[in-house]
């Protein structure tokens, strides 16, 4: 059984701007020893998301509008019992 490998916010960034300047994707996958697939994923989530693509250790960065409407969720629902 293989264990699953955790990469830094850094390395994605790092490894989607290479694979964008370069336009070889399979080729800069295969330098930083990862999977094409993967490479792909992270740029199409660095495409759609930006900056907040890669928060790191699973904690997800929201913006303030993305916060306010996460509490005033939890308020509703509050209210509603």
């Amino acid at each position: 059984m293989t264990t699953r490998r955790v990469h830094r916010p850094e390395f994605k960034r790092d490894a989607v701007h290479l694979a964008r300047t370069s336009s070889n994707v399979s080729g800069t996958a295969r330098n930083l020893g990862i999977q094409v697939s993967l490479l792909r994923k992270w740029m199409k989530a660095e495409q759609d998301e930006g900056n907040v693509a890669f928060p790191g250790h699973g904690h997800q960065v929201l913006t303030a509008e993305q916060q306010e409407i996460r509490r005033l969720r939890k308020e509703n629902e509050i209210l509603r019992q």
